[in-house]
């Protein structure tokens, strides 16, 4: 698999790596991202087409755009960077906000609480994505953190606070947004804490990109 990641992201290539079953391999390369602006955030996409065009080099099975903020920004996006993508390298292409779609509706989670580092407008933005996509939002909290290295900084522990913080007994799931976030290390407890399916960012690409490859023992 090839993976297109923020330039800033130091969290998801290891937590992507521990989750491989035995036969995969990742294969990374990297776009400028490193505050939340929207301008910074859109100028993650400007290079695409060159990024997609050297992992194909690489010769992955398909690419994943990983991003959860970029590509939440509206519901076109998820489109309009597939296609740019595929045309760019001739390979299948996925996006983070599809990967997360499927992920809720495995679970059959339509009521969620979502939990997140990002600014406020960012915050606004994942969560009008998903209602367009028809999911209810019932709670939504970010930490209002400039950007990626401060993302990264915040302890597994705090982000299991925050979910116990924000629980709610009519939610589906719960939301533990970002792929520079390093939550994959209390999925499990909050699960069985919070009585419902946790879905992460990092998690839900990887287990999307395995099932679209043909994988489902894993």
């Amino acid at each position: 698999l090839g993976v297109l990641l923020p330039s800033v992201n130091t969290v998801a290539e290891p937590q992507l790596t521990a989750m491989l079953p035995p036969g995969v391999s990742l294969h990374f390369t990297r776009l400028k991202l490193t505050g939340s602006s929207e301008q910074e955030l859109l100028g993650m996409t400007e290079r695409v087409e060159e990024a997609a065009a050297l992992l194909a080099d690489a010769e992955p099975q398909r690419i994943l755009f990983h991003c959860t903020a970029v590509t939440t920004m509206n519901p076109a996006i998820v489109q309009t960077l597939r296609e740019r993508i595929t045309r760019a390298s001739g390979l299948p292409a996925m996006i983070t906000s599809e990967a997360l779609l499927a992920a809720f509706r495995a679970a059959g989670a339509r009521r969620i609480v979502m939990i997140t580092p990002y600014i406020r407008e960012v915050n606004v933005r994942e969560a009008a994505f998903l209602q367009h996509h028809g999911l209810t939002v019932l709670r939504e909290h970010g930490l209002g953190l400039p950007g990626g290295k401060e993302f990264a900084t915040v302890e597994p522990s705090e982000w299991y606070r925050l979910a116990m913080a924000h629980r709610d007994p009519t939610a589906d799931a719960y939301f533990l947004s970002c792929a520079q976030t390093r939550t994959a290390e209390v999925i499990e407890v909050l699960e069985h804490d919070l009585g419902r399916p946790v879905v992460t960012s990092n998690q839900a690409a990887l287990w999307h990109c395995l099932r679209e490859s043909g994988l489902h023992d894993c």
